[in-house]
């Protein structure tokens, strides 16, 4: 995926659109794609969701209730458009810092998360 490299994402709250963070990719593996969090204003506001999925991501319990959860609370309140502008309809987005690693699929998944 180094074809992505140097590609900035952007990340935006759901509600009114608002750019929370570009992420510019630095390396990938597919199908993952990982990258550096320039963060804007307002991500201070959802990077409590993020540090509640990582928490459980590193506890064990993907796929787990607690897991779903709070991975649908992220959902629900960011979307992740491409570098051309599109907004993806899938994606499994983890940030952890100022390091971002998602997936991402013009298709839903089916139930595997991780």
């Amino acid at each position: 995926m180094s074809d992505h490299r140097g590609s900035a994402w952007t990340l935006h709250r759901r509600d009114d659109g608002r750019v929370l963070a570009d992420l510019v990719v630095t390396d990938g593996d597919f199908p993952w794609l990982n990258a550096r969090v320039d963060q804007r204003e307002g991500l201070a506001e959802v990077r409590p969701l993020f540090a509640e999925e990582l928490r459980l991501l590193d506890a064990g319990d993907v796929g787990g209730e607690a897991w779903e959860h709070a991975y649908e609370a992220i959902r629900n309140a960011v979307t992740l458009r491409s570098p051309e502008g599109h907004e993806v309809p899938e994606f499994l987005l983890h940030i952890d810092g100022n390091e971002a690693w998602w997936r991402w699929s013009d298709e839903p998944f089916d139930g595997e998360h991780t």
